[in-house]
Parts: structure tokens; C-alpha cells; sequence
């Protein structure tokens, strides 16, 4: 059907959703991995926090016996400042998972665009529709499966602690708050590797419904590869322009040229020699209509025609405008030159003149 968006989108235009925002991420990958570096981190961070703990409440009591206020300050300080080194190592770490993750998922890149503020978003029609939409069905049963897969795993988890808890009074502190902590850490691990999973499959869900919504119709992948490659009417104009002003250009230089080959009615080739420039130079040259030109102005500045079909086609095919000759021509041209010499001191240089050379 016309209109349908049948083809995938191009990379103009992937390039322009992720300008905009329009990038297929789930939040879920960096939190659930980030949640995984840090039950590998928080053993530390804890072990850190408690020595540090341990180091204020030894502070104490000379505190009691002697309340200073200058020397809380300072144990206030100390403790707070041992704080904060003991949760940075765990700071840092989720922070550099969270770039991580969202670069993975297609790079980091600030949109603009999703600042500014869009009144048809509080239109509540375009909600109620989200509402009932597979969009809202997948989130509904992602939210589904993590709560029955946590909670299955916070029940094997704790199943084992809670008849430690019962009987609690009769086990030290310190054994208690280990295996407690090692519960915690195992549950935040088991928790974070089946988030993952899912986290995963969220990604390769909301990637392809994003894939789906920058699908192209076959009108719009023209119009772009025509936008990007340009209009073909408008090149042919350019180029035509230019080389409208090009062939003004070299016209304006025929009157200058000392001598014009030709073929005799197909080819034109003008030749300026100036000995302080080095070999002679062709300053115009054309075919059919552009060489009847070459042949009109010659003639109407009294330039030399030269007829010599062979030299004449060969400079028109291999010398650009505005090059010196190649020395494969030095001899023919100086011989073409020795002959429109010899005619202008005869005073009969003008007009269509047989090269004898080429005879």
C-alpha cells in the first residue's frame, strides 16, 4: 500500500532520532548492572564504613570525659569524611555502569529536543490509547514476571535466615550481622543477575518497537537520497551554469590566442605562446557548436585557422583548458607557429590556412 512504512529506516535518519532522543534503551540494563557492581562493591564499602564507625565510637568516651566541643567537631568531621570515602568507591562504580550501559545501548548524546516542552502531551486521548496498546501490555507483564521472580528469590534467600532470627538471643551480634550481611549481598546479587535477563529482553523488545516506528515509506527513502545526493534537475542546471561560464571565459581569451587548430568544422583548438610562461597554453577549445564559436571570433579578430585534423584532435581529447601542451606536441606546435609566423610576415595570416606540415 502507498504510505506504509515498509523499509528500514537510513542512516539519515537514524542519525537524526538519535539527535532527537529517539534511541531504543531500557533504563532496566543500567540499573539492574549497576545493582550487580555494587553487591560486588558493598562488602567493602561496608567492611570500610564499620572500621570507620569502630574508630568514632573509640573517640567517645574521651569525649564524655572530657566534652570539648573542638574535639567533637573534629571526630564529626573525621567520621563524616571517612563516611563519604567509604561510599564512594560504590558511588563511582554505579555511575560509571550507568554511562556504560547507556552507551552500549547506542551511544550518549545530549537531546535538546527532549527539553522543550510539548503541549500535546497533556492531551489525555494519546494516553488512554497508550493505555491499551502492546507497549502497555509488555510493561504490564514485565512488571508481572520481575515481581514473581524476586519475590521467588527473596523466599529462597531468607528461608534459611529466618530460623536463625528465632533464635537470635542466643547467637553473638557479630555472627548475626555477618550472615545477615552475607544474605543481603547474595539476595541483591541473585536479584541483580535475573534483572539482567529480563533487563535484556526489555532491550530487544523497546529496540525493535523503536526500529518499527523509524521504518520509512518507499516515498519518504527518495525523498531523503534525493535531499542527500541533491536534486537531479538542479545539478544539471548548476552544472550547466558552469559550464555556461566556463566556455564565457575561455571565449573571452580567444582574441588572445596566437593561433586556432582546426578540424576543420568539428574540433577548435586556440594556442596562446608566451616564451616567459613556458610552452604554449590552449586557452579555448571545443567541439561542434563551441568550436563554430571558437572559429566566429577567430575570424573576427583576424586570428590564424589552421587546419590540421589530426594535432587538432588530439589537443582538443587530452589538454584541458588553460594546461600547457605536453611535450609529445612541442615539435608539431612549433612547427604550426613557424608557419603562422611566416604569415604574418607576408601580412596574410588571417583567414583558413592548410597546415603543410600535415600535408
Amino acid at each position: 500500500m502507498a504510505g506504509e512504512k515498509t523499509e528500514q529506516p537510513t542512516p539519515q535518519r537514524l542519525k537524526k532520532a538519535k539527535r532527537e532522543g529517539e534511541i531504543g534503551r531500557s533504563q532496566d540494563v543500567g540499573a539492574w548492572f549497576g545493582m550487580l557492581a555494587a553487591s560486588i562493591i558493598l562488602p567493602h564499602s561496608m567492611s570500610s564504613a564499620m572500621d570507620n564507625a569502630h574508630a568514632v565510637m573509640d573517640k567517645v568516651p574521651d569525649v564524655i570525659v572530657d566534652p570539648d566541643p573542638a574535639v567533637t567537631l573534629t571526630i564529626l568531621k573525621d567520621g563524616l569524611i571517612g563516611a563519604a570515602w567509604a561510599v564512594l568507591p560504590l558511588a563511582l562504580t554505579m555511575m560509571v555502569v550507568g554511562i556504560a550501559a547507556a552507551g552500549a545501548q547506542g551511544g550518549i548524546r545530549v537531546a535538546p529536543k527532549l527539553f522543550v516542552p510539548k503541549f500535546k502531551k497533556l492531551n489525555p486521548f494519546p494516553g488512554f490509547k497508550r493505555l491499551l496498546g502492546p507497549q502497555s501490555l509488555w510493561e504490564g507483564t514485565k512488571a508481572l514476571i520481575k515481581t514473581a521472580v524476586l519475590g521467588g528469590i527473596l523466599y529462597y534467600t531468607m528461608k534459611d535466615i529466618v530460623p536463625l532470627l528465632m533464635v537470635a538471643g542466643r547467637v553473638p551480634l557479630g555472627s548475626l550481622l555477618g550472615v545477615l550481611g552475607d544474605a543481603v549481598v547474595s539476595l541483591i546479587r541473585s536479584a541483580s543477575v535475573a534483572g539482567i535477563v529480563m533487563a535484556l529482553a526489555d532491550y530487544v523488545v523497546v529496540r525493535r518497537r523503536t526500529n518499527k516506528r523509524l521504518r520509512m515509506t518507499k516515498q519518504e527513502v527518495k525523498q531523503e537520497h534525493k535531499n542527500s545526493e541533491g536534486d537531479p534537475y538542479l545539478k544539471g542546471q548548476i552544472r550547466a551554469k558552469q559550464m555556461a561560464i566556463a566556455r564565457s571565459r575561455q571565449m573571452a581569451d580567444v582574441p588572445s590566442a596566437d593561433v586556432v587548430l582546426v578540424n576543420p568544422t568539428h574540433v577548435a583548438v586556440a594556442l596562446r605562446y608566451e616564451p616567459d610562461r613556458g610552452a604554449p597554453r590552449v586557452i579555448a577549445k571545443g567541439r561542434g557548436a563551441v568550436a563554430q564559436k571558437i572559429r566566429e571570433l577567430a575570424t573576427e579578430n583576424r586570428i590564424p585557422l589552421v587546419q590540421d585534423v589530426a594535432l587538432a584532435r588530439a589537443l582538443e581529447k587530452s589538454v584541458d583548458v588553460g594546461m600547457e601542451i605536453p611535450a609529445e606536441f612541442f615539435g608539431a606546435v612549433a612547427k604550426v607557429l613557424a608557419f603562422v609566423m611566416s604569415l604574418k610576415t607576408r601580412g596574410s595570416a588571417a583567414g583558413l590556412h592548410r597546415n603543410p606540415a600535415a600535408a
